[in-house]
């Protein structure tokens, strides 16, 4: 029985390693888009559409989809269901929910609290599998006649599948994949702000989100004070440790494989002339523990630079132009967040229109809101989740036309 969100946090914590303190912030985030969706379900408005024709009058209805097929990832066990669940509950859809492998008991201990909550059998259903069934479990799921929606948040490469999946019944998607979000900072910038902006977008969840910064890139003028800044916060401001300890900011990585692409990235990096700053091991932890770090002289050609790390590695590449920084942020396939330090207005809204993300945070760090739409362009996916936006992926637009009059 789960008796408070504090019993959710824990099973979070001891699910994907998130310190305590994270967890418990997610547990509200998660209950915001229950009761942001809550109160957009009496919002779902339909249209009368003026006709020339005298006998005839035109009518739009949204009508829900079906059953919605929602697929989610280990980083957000508990928001990624919600943001999802809550829109489709919303919009009149019954759902069921594959969640990651790694982190099943969340999704679960969901499925108990809408038991609590008084949503109907069949309406909130749960299906964890293993790592060795998660193919088959979600081709199944998505080539099922009786669904109507899938709504997934994952790589860019099972994206691609699902989508394959999809389109023999032409089922309707909504796909939250992969980025590689840049953080560009001007010489304009306030360095202090940039920094603490840098520290929250990087190394929030250790570095395991899909809006996390992957690509630090700093203009000449001002790239050694926020190197030395950005290493000094990470020195004093990061405890790598148990998530449920008070002190813990950075817990462990969700697996070993996770901890050896961060060590592969960073081993590329210095190969090809990268400098540490700080960090670049397993922490003395051992396990899926890895040390906060820093890289300097970073290049485009090095893997940190053209793949999403997914880990706690921030490297960082000097660039001399406006025009320079937007070009190495949008030379990549996927466009998800970007982020950017400036107090030039101009510069602000030339930057701002031209990076090729689906969200911006300009001088500022963390962009999820339950308010704001969340979601990528080119292959970093397909609609949008929270906002008033989110429910319309649930829903289908009939025209009804009525003659005779």
């Amino acid at each position: 029985m789960i008796q408070n969100k504090d019993d959710l946090a824990r099973i979070i914590t001891a699910e994907s390693g998130k310190p305590l303190k994270e967890a418990q912030g997610e547990i509200l985030y998660s209950a915001n888009f229950l009761e942001w969706f809550s109160e957009e379900a009496r919002r779902i408005y339909g249209d009368i559409i003026s006709t020339p024709a005298k006998e005839k009058r035109a009518l739009v209805l949204k009508q829900p989809l079906g059953v919605a097929v929602v697929i989610t990832p280990w980083n957000f066990p508990s928001a990624m269901i919600t943001r999802k669940v809550g829109a489709a509950l919303a919009a009149g859809c019954t759902v069921v929910v594959k969640p990651a492998e790694d982190t099943p008991f969340s999704a679960l201990a969901l499925a108990e609290l809408a038991n609590q909550a008084g949503i109907p059998p069949g309406v909130y259903n749960v299906v964890p599998c293993s790592r060795e069934k998660a193919k088959d479990v979600g081709k199944a799921l998505c080539t099922d006649p009786l669904v109507s929606k899938i709504s997934f948040t994952g790589s860019t490469a099972t994206g691609k599948v699902l989508l394959r999946h999809a389109a023999d019944s032409v089922k309707r998607v909504s796909m939250e994949l992969g980025g590689l979000a840049p953080f560009i900072v001007f010489d304009s910038a306030n360095v202090d702000q940039a920094v603490a902006g840098a520290m929250a977008s990087k190394f929030r969840n250790s570095g395991q989100t899909c809006v996390c910064s992957n690509r630090f890139l700093v203009q000449r003028g001002i790239h050694d004070s926020f190197v030395k800044k950005f290493a000094e916060a990470i020195k004093t401001s990061l405890h790598v440790g148990n998530g449920f300890e008070e002190q813990t900011t950075q817990g462990p990585l969700i697996n070993e494989k996770a901890v050896e692409k961060v060590e592969k990235h960073v081993s590329d990096a210095l190969s090809k002339g990268a400098t540490l700053v700080t960090g670049g091991k397993r922490h003395p932890l051992g396990n899926n523990f890895f040390e906060p770090t820093l890289l300097s002289n970073v290049t485009r050609d090095m893997l940190c630079s053209r793949e999403e790390t997914f880990g706690p590695l921030a490297p960082v590449i000097k660039f001399d132009t406006e025009e320079e920084a937007v070009a190495i942020a949008n030379a990549t396939d996927v466009g998800l967040a970007g982020y950017f330090y400036s107090q030039d207005l101009a510069q602000i809204w030339r930057v701002a229109e031209q990076l090729e993300v689906g969200m911006v945070g300009v001088n500022e760090g963390l962009l999820s809101s339950v308010e704001c739409p969340f979601g990528g362009v080119k292959q970093s996916g397909l609609g949008r989740e929270g906002s008033k936006y989110g429910i319309d992926e649930y829903l289908e637009v009939k025209y009804v036309c009525i003659g005779g009059l």
